[in-house]
């Protein structure tokens, strides 16, 4: 539970390396999340090639903090599976297990969303060459931070109901 009301979105990054033994473990945490039928339609490409980064930070306005990270963790899904309307909601889920995974391991992660607007998707897609079978979802910008901040406590009951 720690993570959960821990984590928070960390755009800037230290030039610390991370270790391969991590970056199988935020992997490992994404592949463990639920899927719809259990179709697990995610791909992986873990980029750390800085020309890279440096392109895949401009896929969209919002990716700048990509420029100083060690990983951008692109996360993409095939759509040849059984339900494929739900790969969005499945990738939520796995990316969200990454984000909790990175805090858990003392780095710092944000989600960069990319889908489903069209042209960032493409934009991704040609810096990676990726296969048409790939749709691309979201970059997840990570590395050491470089920067502290406390979670704002979002609990808001006006935003709940109960049925009892």
């Amino acid at each position: 539970m720690k993570e959960i009301f821990h984590r928070t979105s960390i755009r800037k990054y230290t030039n610390q390396d991370i270790k391969e033994e991590d970056i199988r473990t935020l992997l490992k945490a994404a592949m463990a999340a639920p899927s719809a039928g259990n179709q697990q339609p995610w791909y992986f490409c873990v980029v750390t090639n800085k020309e890279q980064i440096e392109q895949l930070s401009q896929c969209s306005p919002y990716a700048n903090c990509l420029k100083h990270a060690k990983i951008a963790l692109v996360t993409c899904y095939r759509q040849d599976v059984k339900f494929p309307e739900y790969c969005q909601i499945d990738l939520s889920a796995s990316n969200e297990n990454i984000l909790l995974a990175a805090d858990s391991l003392g780095l710092g992660a944000v989600w960069l969303g990319i889908a489903p607007l069209a042209e960032r998707m493409t934009a991704v897609k040609k810096v990676l060459n990726l296969e048409d079978e790939l749709s691309v979802f979201s970059i997840i910008s990570i590395g050491y931070p470089a920067e502290s901040k406390v979670q704002q406590d979002r609990y808001d009951v006006k935003k709940t109901r109960f049925y009892r």
